[in-house]
């Protein structure tokens, strides 16, 4: 259209030319508007803080931690086969930073976990009532599970001290036992019974106690009794 209406005015005044030039840049500017309002107006721009918090989980709260509690007994025979699994680092940041790409990371390995181990009776898997350790043959049941979980993280550069191994009253009364990653955004549960990596407080269980942050003893997190052993589920 703008080629054939130059053509037509090829013999004028160059003033004409360029009237026409100026004209057709307004008409095509003008389109342009018109095509932006229709569609609803340019995008607003993305601040920064939208950017570092898109596709996260909302804000949620913190267990705090209450009183010195006594760990179960499996856990103390676990720690005395992998002690550095226990060491507790104060130099190590207490809580991570929550990014999309952590997120990411959380509920990817949830996932995969959840996935890839076969659940187990301690009983059938070990021979005794209840027993902590790695599932590196593929089976084992909820504190084998969050231990695997947990070591991925650690190799992933996620700080050990952020990543506690937690005991929960479920949904039936039984003990069990979670992955609490404690964040700038509220403290999540990493669980072989859901894929999804949910706030604490919305997960239905009942929080008994944690692995501490400054030193090897655990913390109550309620004033619920304490299961003297895990499920095996």
């Amino acid at each position: 259209m703008r080629y054939a209406v130059l053509r037509g005015v090829g013999n004028g005044s160059a003033f004409l030319r360029g009237a026409v030039r100026q004209r057709l840049g307004r008409v095509a500017h003008l389109s342009l508007v018109g095509a932006t309002l229709l569609l609803g107006g340019a995008a607003a721009p993305v601040q920064p803080s939208q950017a570092r918090t898109a596709g996260l989980p909302e804000a949620s709260t913190a267990a705090d931690p209450g009183a010195p509690a006594r760990p179960v007994a499996a856990w103390n025979d676990f720690c005395a086969r992998y002690p550095s699994e226990c060491i507790v680092d104060p130099g190590e940041p207490a809580v991570v930073s929550l990014t999309p790409a952590t997120w990411h990371m959380l509920t990817t390995v949830n996932r995969r976990v959840n996935a890839r181990i076969k659940p187990i009776t301690d009983m059938a898997h070990w021979g005794v009532v209840d027993r902590w350790d790695f599932p590196d043959d593929g089976f084992g049941d909820c504190e084998d599970i969050q231990l695997l979980k947990r070591r991925m993280l650690v190799e992933r550069r996620l700080p050990r001290r952020a990543l506690r191994m937690t005991v929960v009253i479920d949904e039936i009364g039984e003990g069990h036992a979670v992955l609490m990653v404690r964040t700038d955004r509220g403290d999540l549960i990493l669980d072989n019974k859901t894929n999804a990596v949910l706030p604490w407080r919305r997960t239905g269980y009942s929080f008994v106690k944690r692995e501490g942050q400054d030193g090897r003893a655990w913390v109550s997190l309620n004033s619920d009794t304490s299961p003297t052993t895990t499920a095996n589920r």
